[in-house]
């Protein structure tokens, strides 16, 4: 009758309970209410953190209509159909207990439940209230009873509608405490540990794992409001929450626990990838937009596009399915929750950034600063604490205060900033000397993250940090050192005098090189994007040549089996190709054969874009050795005219080039005019 929830398939505090089919026997009815009563008892064994009382006044409640359901269970076995409305207003009444109990028990939502304790208990008695709603339209008469079962009813619709529920007082003196705490932090103090201490100790929040399952919560919850411009209230108290969480996990929870998420101070990734296997890429990406998708959503076609993608068809004042072009019943949306999943879990283990979908009130600017005064507060305050740590703390020290600006840094842009400021980036550098693997790891894994704001790569490279980072590059104590190294020249390289300063050190080049060696295919793409980036600026083209990365790339195309690694390999040897001399080494190691085989075979649209535009540049640099060989092979004209009709714009153009050098060569060298034409020439006139 109900799906069993873990809370992550909706949001907090929503309440998707519905009816029961009208079609339902009254004894199926039954039994699935006093099994949904059973589940709703199960939950005294949980914590609550907040609304203990109102809890236990719920736990009573429903264990009387328990004895109540099974009564009339046991002594009836013919029940009468009008019964029905009210075992049916009881259902509904009992799922959204159990939604709400569900939420109260929920991990990282303490610190929100607390601030809303007034709110839940509200909704305690909402809910307790739908009961006797429900059993005042119960038809004792229909039914043989016991008094004792007729009195129980009387009880409980007399105790829900009696029942004062409130937060209860110890809620509420916590609440004034974080209260008090927050407005220290506006005012630029640090609030008294102990008192901090008190408040995690009434919300269970012992742990450093648990405090981090707020601050994910509370952001997950910020972005969802940053949507909706009517919440500005709400969107401060989340971000002053976030602040206090943060800076209790940094400064008052000494020990970080891993719980299998981390260990010795470091991320640890899932192993998981051989799911993703038997995947396309482009199966994740939008047919609208051609890009990832960040909220899948599925038309009433069975066919799914991103939601802003398919948003922008509809208000086109198109009624249709893009895809199919079938006119669509409705234009209802509904949401992909599994494709969604499988998106996240493959940018997260293939090193791609999860883009968030944002709504049409999305401010882009708030995002650089505090969303509260208290949470702006909070990390000044945090950024001085984990500066002193690092200059005068121990190597375990040291270790955490890295660590900790690693996850500050993570998703917030102000909290980049405000430790950019506070002068982070030059003590960090420092570190990735240490010998410790840890220390280092962490350390170029908080720059990685600064290096994505403009002043941190400027304080990076001010501060000689290039010359170090390649040194982890090349000699990282740890693999993981080594592929944050390369990410970091990544961001550093997307400012063009980076991209000149990076390629003249010796080391750089040859270093992402080596890592495209490895066996770690994170580092692989990584080094892969990083070389990409770097032969925008021209005086690296023949470093990259000069570091035998040809070669290297041809194997993998023959080999890999990631559709990543794949694509990558192929955009940095299409811009090799877009010279004489790489042109020349693509060539020398029967690179024109495989791109062949590549455009007949490959599934991906970004695959195919890459190949053709590759070919056009090996025709032109080539010669006419090239378009010879080119012209005798009729799959490979199959290939060009789909790409006319099927593959990207800038696909289909290059295609077209291709085909007129190859149809001019073959006018040109034809043993008789009269000869059957490679290409038609009307279908050759229709393009051009």
């Amino acid at each position: 009758m109900i799906q069993k929830s873990s809370g992550s398939g909706r949001r907090f505090l929503t309440n998707p309970a519905i009816y029961p089919c009208g079609s339902i026997s009254p004894l199926t009815l039954l039994n699935s209410l006093i099994d949904l009563g059973g589940d709703i008892c199960n939950y005294k064994s949980k914590f609550f953190s907040v609304n203990k009382r109102n809890a236990r006044e719920t736990f009573r409640q429903i264990s009387n209509l328990l004895l109540f359901l099974q009564e009339i269970r046991d002594t009836e076995s013919d029940l009468p159909d009008p019964i029905i409305l009210s075992l049916s207003e009881l259902h509904l009444s009992l799922q959204k207990i159990m939604y709400l109990l569900e939420d109260c028990t929920r991990d990282g939502t303490r610190a929100w439940m607390l601030m809303n304790s007034d709110r839940f208990a509200e909704q305690f008695r909402i809910v307790i209230r739908g009961l006797a709603t429900g059993l005042d339209v119960f038809p004792l008469s229909t039914i043989e009873l016991s008094n004792e079962a007729k009195d129980l009813v009387e009880l409980i619709v007399r105790q829900a509608r009696k029942a004062a529920f409130e937060p209860d007082p110890e809620d509420k003196e916590a609440m004034k405490d974080l209260m008090r705490i927050l407005n220290h932090f506006e005012e630029g103090n640090a609030p008294d540990p102990n008192e901090i201490r008190r408040i995690l100790d009434h919300l269970g929040i012992h742990k450093w794992s648990s405090c981090n399952k707020e601050v994910k919560f509370l952001y997950s919850e910020i972005g969802t409001e940053f949507c909706n411009g009517e919440k500005r209230t709400e969107l401060e108290l989340l971000s002053s929450l976030m602040g206090f969480m943060s800076y209790c996990r940094c400064v008052i929870l000494d020990t970080i626990d891993f719980e299998g998420q981390h260990r010795n101070g470091q991320y640890n990734k899932s192993s998981s990838s051989e799911g993703f296997k038997g995947i396309n890429v482009d199966d994740l990406k939008c047919p609208i937009s051609l890009e990832v998708m960040s909220d899948p959503v599925t038309l009433s076609s069975g066919h799914t596009y991103d939601r802003c993608s398919i948003l922008k068809w509809f208000r086109s004042g198109n009624a249709t399915c893009p895809k199919t072009g079938e006119k669509l019943i409705t234009t209802e949306l509904v949401p992909n929750l599994v494709l969604k999943g499988m998106i996240q879990q493959y940018c997260a283990e293939n090193g791609l950034p999860v883009v968030v979908s944002r709504g049409k009130n999305w401010d882009i600017s708030r995002t650089a600063m505090a969303g509260s005064l208290a949470e702006e507060g909070a990390v000044k305050i945090l950024a001085g604490f984990l500066i002193n740590k690092i200059v005068n703390g121990s190597n375990e020290e040291m270790n955490k205060a890295a660590f900790e600006i690693r996850v500050l840094t993570k998703r917030s842009i102000f909290n980049r900033s405000c430790l950019i400021e506070s002068g982070t980036v030059p003590l960090l550098l420092k570190l990735l000397l240490s010998e410790d693997s840890n220390i280092q790891e962490n350390s170029i894994a908080a720059l990685l993250n600064l290096s994505k704001h403009s002043k941190g790569k400027g304080d990076i490279v001010e501060n000689e940090g290039l010359d170090l980072i390649v040194h982890v590059l090349r000699k990282g104590l740890k693999i993981e050192a080594q592929q944050h190294a390369a990410a970091t020249l990544y961001y550093l390289a997307s400012v063009e005098e980076n991209r000149a300063l990076i390629g003249e050190n010796p080391e750089a080049i040859p270093g992402l090189v080596d890592l495209v060696k490895n066996e770690n295919h994170c580092c692989k793409r990584n080094a892969l994007v990083v070389i990409s980036r770097l032969l925008v600026h021209p005086g690296n083209h023949w470093r990259v040549l000069a570091s035998g990365v040809v070669p290297l790339l041809l194997n993998l195309l023959r080999d890999s089996e990631r559709e990543d690694l794949f694509t990558e390999s192929l955009a940095v040897l299409a811009t090799l190709a877009e010279k004489i001399d790489g042109t020349v080494a693509i060539l020398r190691r029967g690179g024109l054969k495989l791109l062949v085989e590549i455009l007949n075979t490959s599934t991906s649209k970004t695959a195919k874009e890459h190949c053709v535009s590759m070919l056009l540049a090996l025709c032109i640099n080539g010669g006419l050795d090239v378009v010879a060989r080119l012209v005798k092979n009729p799959s490979l004209m199959r290939s060009l005219y789909s790409q006319l009709s099927e593959g990207t714009s800038r696909a289909s153009k290059k295609a077209g080039a291709i085909i007129k050098i190859l149809h001019q060569f073959y006018e040109n060298n034809s043993p008789s005019t009269s000869a059957t034409p490679v290409l038609p020439q009307e279908r050759f006139v229709h393009v051009w």
